[in-house]
């Protein structure tokens, strides 16, 4: 592997510019940082389509039993980063610590960029958590939703 190259699964190799190859990947740590504080926003955005719902005559209902409610706060939360990575390049949490995420052109990911990372990033969250500790494996510090959404985090 050519250091500063970005490899995809199906093998294809992206040679980066050197001014590209420069950016410094986000590390496990701030990534886990940057979950935690973008947690809290999250969580308070669930709280409020909750309200909503409830205030609708949607009450009692529950989240991973009912399948169209989880549909809607699973909506919530992906519109909330989408939204994020598609206007500013970064979460409330990436901007606290100092990350922005692009494609592999250096630009800010598109919707359906960010769908296929927003559904990577809960397959890697369901395998126990491995598609995020996967950068511990990975030379370019890729988890499984970067490398397939053909995204990255770099600090800025």
């Amino acid at each position: 592997m050519i250091r500063g190259s970005l490899v995809f699964p199906n093998g294809e190799i992206l040679l980066k510019k050197s001014s590209e190859a420069a950016a410094l990947p986000c590390g496990l740590l701030r990534h886990l940082a940057i979950m935690i504080y973008d947690a809290f926003v999250v969580i308070s955005l669930l709280m409020l389509a909750t309200m909503l719902a409830m205030l609708a005559g949607f009450g009692g209902r529950m989240a991973l039993k009912d399948p169209v409610y989880t549909a809607y706060l699973l909506l919530v939360w992906f519109l909330y980063l989408a939204w994020c990575w598609h206007r500013g390049g970064m979460t409330i949490g990436m901007r606290a610590w100092r990350v922005k995420i692009e494609d592999i052109h250096g630009h800010r990911p598109g919707w359906k960029a960010s769908l296929v990372r927003f559904g990577i990033s809960l397959i890697s969250a369901a395998c126990a958590g491995l598609g995020f500790l996967w950068p511990l494996f990975n030379a370019d510090k890729h988890t499984w939703h970067d490398m397939v959404s053909r995204t990255r985090l770099v600090r800025t």
